[in-house]
């Protein structure tokens, strides 16, 4: 059988690939056999699964268009993942039309897909790098270019920092990142929390022991801490679908169960 387009010679298809099994929760095609398997086993300890991913793509929905409201045109999405579902140049247009994006991901299946899906869009690039090497990272000419002209960026880090270690440091990452950005950019960050739902945490991240990164659900506190630099904008760091519904009374009554913190904050 022909090796399909968006799986670059040489992938890995044995080992689970968190982004790829991000796409199985999203009802995404681009993924294999040992994906699935994990998105199954994962689905089965926490049924909620999918409807936190999608309400974490929600959440990088309101939060662009809030920040391209704010007229912010440029967006770094760093751990972009396969954005097949609403990807950030589409939402941010809405509102900027001329807005440009820049996709970073280590997964080489979702750099390639990227690259497939916005090949002929000049506003738009797609790097492979990996965010634990934030240098290396900047150091990129599409990040370069992007950030060159000193003009605000949107720094968008959605439910990937969960899946760096403390040894490496995640609030590391974020202040290296932050010291390149102009005055007046932004982050927006969502991340996997130890509340909401601790009776599955640890077997959760038992399970993605075996995948392509670890997982490391963090404590609120934790994840407040990770805004450091930034001034944390209203309602602060709140359960996903707390921040910023179109539609309050679609909240729900338990917000919690779906468990994962995000919260979007302004550099001085």
């Amino acid at each position: 059988m022909t090796r399909r387009r968006w799986v670059p010679e040489g992938t890995d298809q044995d080992v689970p690939n968190v982004a790829r099994v991000y796409d199985c929760y999203l009802g995404g095609s681009h993924n294999f056999a040992a994906d699935r398997e994990l998105a199954r086993e994962a689905v089965e300890m926490w049924p909620d699964l999918p409807l936190i991913m999608r309400a974490n793509r929600a959440f990088l929905r309101r939060a662009v268009q809030f920040l391209a409201g704010e007229g912010i045109t440029r967006f770094l999405d760093i751990g972009s993942g396969l954005p097949t579902f609403g990807p950030v140049h589409e939402v941010a247009r809405v509102v900027q039309p001329e807005a440009r994006v820049v996709y970073v991901d280590i997964d080489p299946v979702a750099v390639q897909h990227s690259r497939l899906l916005v090949a002929d869009d000049p506003l738009c690039a797609v790097v492979e790098a990996d965010m634990r090497d934030p240098a290396g990272l900047l150091a990129r000419p599409a990040v370069a270019e992007l950030l060159r002209p000193r003009e605000p960026v949107a720094a968008l880090l959605l439910a990937v920092l969960h899946f760096v270690t403390d040894e490496e440091d995640p609030a590391r990452i974020v202040r290296e990142l932050s010291a390149a950005l102009p005055a007046g950019s932004a982050l927006a960050l969502s991340h996997g929390s130890r509340e909401g739902r601790p009776d599955v945490v640890e077997k959760h991240e038992d399970l993605y022991a075996r995948a392509s990164a670890p997982l490391t659900m963090r404590t609120r506190e934790e994840i407040v801490a990770l805004f450091e630099g930034f001034r944390l904008l209203e309602p602060g760091v709140v359960y996903l679908p707390e921040w910023r519904p179109q539609d309050p009374a679609a909240v729900g009554p338990h917000p919690e169960l779906f468990s994962g913190l995000a919260g979007v904050g302004l550099k001085p």
